[in-house]
């Protein structure tokens, strides 16, 4: 509260325009829009697959949205794609974010032989399609044994070039220069800096990576196709299988789609102070 009323004085003080009410309009219809998609989706997983072909369409919910869940998980072996994907989606985000966070603040603060050469060389790993090294990538983890494992899905996930780019751009304005020279006098470490220094600071642009992390590790489909089998799959592949076949039942596929959905809601809420708190410093800064 006392940060918002900052932020309310500084604005009365610069002159700047407040909101007016097409402002409001606009964003109310833009979360309306946002959230309808995932609303209709249990609207159709609550009803029968017959009634999808009123007219109308109905867009109020039905009474059937637990046993088309009960369905989901007696069908398919759904509970263990919900708990693959979320040891899967937590331990890469874990990684990415730590690892990013570390090889960002080396790029970004330290210097030392090659830096930019190899800055350059992680940034361009980003032009290269991931389907490319699959083949490789598939023979690697059979012959060390991990496939239908989910070690095979997350250790080619353990770090990633833009978590990297993304991390280095971040903290080489975040962080000042004199701040990291004001700790090494004090006797503080290089990693000692990292931890109590760098990693405080980072905490909104970690927050923003590990959001669009875990979102993405949840939602990869075709790496955990390639490598696990239907009776160990993840959320992704549970969901295609669910939803394959001549024909497809939609209130049985919405209703998985709306389960396999709220893990990320859960995480985006969890996120999403960290994120609120890096966009109200922003424009203190500002």
């Amino acid at each position: 509260m006392a940060t918002l009323t900052q932020t309310l004085v500084q604005v009365k003080r610069r002159g700047l325009p407040r909101p007016g009410r097409l402002t409001y309009l606009t964003l109310i219809a833009i979360a309306f829009f946002s959230a309808f998609p995932l609303y209709y989706s249990a609207v159709v997983g609550s009803l029968d697959n017959s009634a999808l072909g009123q007219v109308p369409p109905p867009f109020l919910p039905g009474g059937n949205l637990i046993t088309n869940i009960e369905r989901v998980f007696t069908t398919v072996p759904f509970a263990t794609a919900l708990l693959n994907s979320a040891i899967v989606a937590s331990s890469i985000t874990v990684s990415v974010v730590l690892l990013s966070t570390l090889a960002g603040f080396a790029f970004a603060k330290l210097r030392f032989r090659g830096r930019n050469g190899l800055y350059l060389a992680v940034v361009a790993t980003m032009m290269v399609p991931t389907q490319l090294g699959i083949i490789p990538l598939y023979m690697l983890m059979a012959n060390v044994g991990w496939i239908d494992t989910l070690y095979a899905v997350i250790a080619p996930n353990l770090i990633s070039a833009f978590g990297v780019f993304f991390m280095a751009q971040y903290l080489s304005a975040a962080i000042p220069t004199e701040l990291l020279e004001a700790g090494r006098v004090d006797g503080c470490t290089t990693f000692g800096l990292f931890w109590r220094v760098v990693l405080p600071l980072a905490r909104p642009a970690a927050a923003v990576l590990g959001m669009l992390t875990f979102m993405n590790a949840w939602n990869d489909f075709f790496w955990p196709l390639v490598v696990l089998t239907p009776e160990n799959p993840t959320v992704q592949v549970s969901l295609s299988s669910i939803s394959s076949g001549y024909s497809v039942d939609y209130s049985f596929t919405l209703a998985a789609t709306t389960v396999a959905t709220i893990p990320l809601l859960i995480v985006a809420a969890l996120f999403g102070k960290q994120i609120i708190a890096g966009i109200m410093q922003g424009a203190l800064k500002g």
